[in-house]
């Protein structure tokens, strides 16, 4: 390519962003993104219920073992709800609540985040009726999957799958223990009661998992299919970093300093592994003075700051970005890697801030105010400041994804039409029915664009149009602390 292709080439790159630069209200991103999750409840619905178009749903959930499983949160565009990931959003959302409590309130939004936070923690409650008992799926993949129904006449099986000492899920409990210790702090000043019972189920379900090592999807096979995960290590310490904040307990802290491996460093933070968020409240803790005495907590540190520079493009490993420069770490679903990564650079940045040092990374040293600067960049491009003008929040600006994989959000809403969707109508009428969602899932944020910055708006694309409650709970706390 010669030169005066090559500027040509630029200029005309140029000349698109600028045409597509819109002025990002982070105020009413925040707003959507906590609306989205109205949408996905389960259970009976509150009278202050937001979004309208939804109904009650999955009102018997937990009869076929005698327990009641009514409530929580579908996980994505299906009908399952499942503990794992479900656990993991309310982790995020309540580190949300508690790193930017002020921003929140500035905004009027701590009291949706609170009510979205206690939707899941209510449920994860229910769903541990005994010390060593956690229900941690209701609904089959199977049968939710050959079906495209709204969740409200649904017709699929309601399984509740049990976890207990003969089957055990360290992970799931680990998960389940670190949502509800986060949960505890973010309830702390509103609520002091509802924040013991939830440490109080924090503390069980921690002894649960480690008394009873294994992955729940070597328990139950089954639930492979959804979210298999890769190891239980991790939530562990995961669930310690939680409760040692929650309770300032020495054992959580020696726990961590004990433990085998803290995890390296690693290439993504995701409903699978936690590695990078124990680092970082470990990392966050030592700047804060939080941890004398546990020699072998520096590792932690180190590896979460080689992880955050690997993001911004100062490692020795640095993540790969598209030509438009969005963090890149997978074809399916890569928005959920690219909103915890940014929760992560943030809540330190402003740590590192309070401290007022700098993150020494193999390539530069960098400031706190650098490292919003490139979280700011990765929020602008999902809201829209890319080359399409495109946002990936659904109902944010004027040009959205509009076939999100969705079964509520695109089938008529059951308050226009109370005629029953059946299993396989819902995929004649509605799944290939060539045309926007009759119902606006505001707030939701997809899959996302792929590599080369693509993305194709069909509802069969679930790899870049399916959403997930995992995509939003962390760039809750991201988009208080820009607005």
């Amino acid at each position: 390519m010669s030169s005066v292709t090559l500027f040509a080439s630029i200029l005309y790159l140029l000349l698109v962003f600028a045409n597509n630069v819109v002025s990002i209200d982070y105020g009413l991103a925040l707003r959507k993104s906590l609306l989205y999750f109205e949408a996905q409840r389960s259970g009976k619905l509150p009278p202050n219920q937001r979004a309208q178009w939804r109904g009650d749903s999955a009102l018997r959930d937990g009869n076929d073992v005698g327990v009641d499983l009514v409530g929580g949160y579908y996980d994505a565009g299906d009908n399952i709800k499942i503990g794992f990931p479900m656990a993991f959003t309310v982790t995020m959302l309540s580190w949300s609540a508690v790193e930017f409590e002020s921003q929140l309130v500035a905004k009027g939004e701590l009291s949706n985040a609170l009510e979205a936070i206690k939707w899941g923690t209510d449920y994860l409650m229910k769903a541990h009726p005994e010390p060593y008992v956690l229900y941690g799926q209701v609904g089959d993949g199977r049968s939710d999957h050959s079906c495209w129904e709204r969740p409200e006449d649904m017709t699929t099986l309601r399984t509740a799958y049990r976890f207990d000492e003969q089957h055990p899920g360290a992970d799931l409990a680990g998960e389940t223990a670190a949502a509800l210790a986060a949960a505890a702090i973010a309830f702390r000043g509103s609520d002091p009661a509802y924040s013991s019972q939830l440490i109080s189920h924090a503390k069980q379900l921690f002894d649960f998992a480690t008394k009873f090592p294994g992955k729940f999807s070597d328990s139950i096979p089954d639930l492979r299919q959804l979210y298999s995960s890769s190891g239980f290590e991790d939530e562990l310490l995961w669930a310690a970093a939680w409760l040692e904040r929650a309770t300032e307990g020495k054992t959580y802290a020696e726990y961590l300093n004990q433990a085998a491996s803290s995890g390296g460093t690693r290439s993504m933070f995701s409903w699978d592994d936690k590695y990078v968020g124990s680092q970082v409240l470990v990392a966050k803790g030592l700047l804060e003075g939080r941890f004398s005495g546990y020699g072998n907590l520096g590792q932690y540190k180190n590896s979460a700051e080689q992880f955050i520079c690997n993001c911004i493009q100062k490692g020795s490993s640095n993540v790969q970005k598209t030509s438009e420069g969005l963090l890149w770490f997978d074809f399916w679903n890569n928005l959920q890697y690219v909103t915890t990564a940014a929760f992560t650079i943030s809540t330190y940045a402003d740590t590192l801030a309070r401290a007022q040092t700098t993150l020494q990374c193999p390539a530069a040293s960098v400031t706190p105010d650098k490292l919003i600067t490139f979280v700011q960049s990765q929020v602008d491009y999902i809201l829209g400041s890319n080359s399409k003008g495109f946002s990936y929040m659904v109902g944010f600006g004027p040009n959205y994804p509009q076939q999100v994989h969705h079964r509520g959000a695109s089938i008529v809403s059951i308050k226009e039409d109370k005629t029953p969707v059946s299993c396989q109508q819902g995929f004649s009428d509605w799944f290939n029915k060539n045309a926007p969602n009759p119902n606006v899932l505001d707030g939701a944020i997809v899959g996302g664009p792929d590599q080369n910055d693509q993305y194709t708006d069909k509802r069969s694309n679930y790899y870049q149009a399916e959403v997930a409650t995992a995509n939003n709970a962390p760039l809750v706390g991201v988009l208080a602390r820009l607005a």
